[in-house]
């Protein structure tokens, strides 16, 4: 008896520890990830991040001696810069939380003066998540919170929509709450690759000198039925305080030969967005929308940013600021299945500023009146193999800023034709 006793006490410890080491080997790190190359043809000159592969829109006429437009070149690239790498990582549980983590790098290179190293790895997701049963924590760098990951454009082209599509990561605090089929999301961020401009160039300090995070906060609804349809709706607002300077330089000849004298001054400016956006899949087609209005969108890869609106003190040029306003909206629909086409239109426009400017802007697009897109696509999936292109045409129209920000004067309107083709093998 005792024999049998002690066999079945070895029994059940081996078994016990073999579930033991069953669920140590669920915990670890996975990789997926995917190789893509785009080719892709334009018929002018473009506004444009790395080497042409991100087109925002197509860049203004530029005349020579002769009134040529000089812009008026096509070109022609093919990159893989885009080609990722994704650790999923998963742990115990702590705080009676489920853990988990992901990093995520491409080669699109790294945030400095000019993107000159092109085909550098780059870190693009790295966050923590805290999950319990009705409460997300999120602490690192992911999507800006207007970024919606559940509904965004599915083109085939790097820009993923912008400039009407808000576009960014930013590390950042991220807590949601479900409440049955709602979400509220609350967020803090701050600037890392996709940062402000001002009077020292595109740069995170000026969010990091206003000491107060980039703060949003989202309500979501959503719900899902059989064959995997799906409805989302939800509405957010973002507040956001710059400061673009911390002192001020005044130019005079003074008696001790020192030719400038500085000022201490940190004026902000402060600027406000909202969105609703929504999307609808069915069995066999997806619609998506989203709708922004908002000031100093610049560091979301949209058009707007700031403008000087007054010298408060003349003697020790405290300057003043005002944001400038855009509106944008976009529209998608695609059918779904292994063989895809798509239909992608965007339209943003340039809203000026809330005062009356001196002319001085820290901002994209502020001789821009307006920029469309539309573009249609296929993709067809083969197993782990899915080759895309794209016919995307954006056109903007250029001008005169008034001393309000509005371009209403001396319009010239450019367009560029890009066809896209791309290749992707997912592992």
């Amino acid at each position: 008896m005792k024999k049998l006793i002690i066999i079945l006490l070895l029994l059940s410890s081996s078994i016990i520890y073999a579930q033991d080491k069953k669920e140590e080997q669920k915990f670890g790190i996975s990789l997926t990830g995917f190789v893509k190359t785009d080719l892709y043809y334009d018929s002018r000159q473009t506004v444009n991040i790395r080497e042409g592969h991100f087109l925002l829109y197509p860049d203004n006429e530029k005349p020579d001696l002769n009134g040529k437009d000089i812009n008026e070149k096509d070109q022609f690239g093919i990159l893989s810069i885009q080609s990722r790498i994704t650790g999923k990582i998963t742990g115990p549980d702590v705080l009676k939380a489920k853990t988990s983590a992901l990093i995520e790098a491409d080669f699109f290179g790294n945030e400095n003066g000019n993107f000159s190293d092109v085909n550098g790895l780059r870190l693009r997701h790295a966050y923590i998540k805290l999950n319990w049963e009705t409460t997300e924590l999120l602490v690192g760098q992911y999507w800006h919170p207007m970024f919606i990951p559940e509904s965004f454009p599915d083109v085939v082209s790097f820009n993923t929509g912008a400039p009407f599509q808000p576009f960014s990561r930013n590390p950042q605090i991220r807590l949601t709450k479900k409440i049955e089929k709602f979400k509220v999301i609350v967020a803090a961020a701050e600037q890392r690759d996709f940062a402000s401009t001002g009077p020292d160039g595109v740069n995170t300090k000026y969010l990091r000198n206003s000491v107060l995070p980039d703060l949003n906060l989202h309500l979501q609804y959503a719900r899902s039925w059989e064959n995997k349809n799906e409805f989302l709706i939800g509405m957010g607002g973002e507040f956001k305080q710059l400061t673009p300077r911390l002192s001020s330089q005044v130019d005079k000849n003074t008696k001790d030969g020192k030719d400038s004298l500085y000022y201490a001054g940190d004026h902000n400016v402060s600027s406000f967005a909202v969105s609703v956006y929504s999307k609808l899949r069915m069995k066999t087609i997806t619609l998506k929308g989203y709708f922004v209005l908002g000031n100093n969108l610049f560091d979301q890869t949209m058009l707007g940013g700031y403008s000087v609106s007054s010298i408060e003190d003349p003697t020790e040029m405290q300057y003043n600021y005002s944001p400038a306003k855009t509106m944008s909206v976009w529209a998608e629909a695609s059918t779904n299945g292994k063989i895809q086409a798509g239909l992608f239109g965007g339209f943003t426009k340039n809203m000026g500023t809330a005062d009356d400017n001196l002319g001085v802007y820290y901002s994209r697009g502020s001789n821009i009146n307006y920029v469309y897109r539309i573009s249609p696509r296929v993709i067809a999936n083969f197993e782990k193999l899915r080759i895309s292109t794209e016919l995307e045409y954006t056109a903007a129209q250029y001008g005169k800023a008034a001393a309000n920000g509005l371009v209403d004067s001396n319009h010239t309107d450019v367009a560029n034709l890009r066809l896209l083709l791309a290749f992707y093998y997912f592992f």
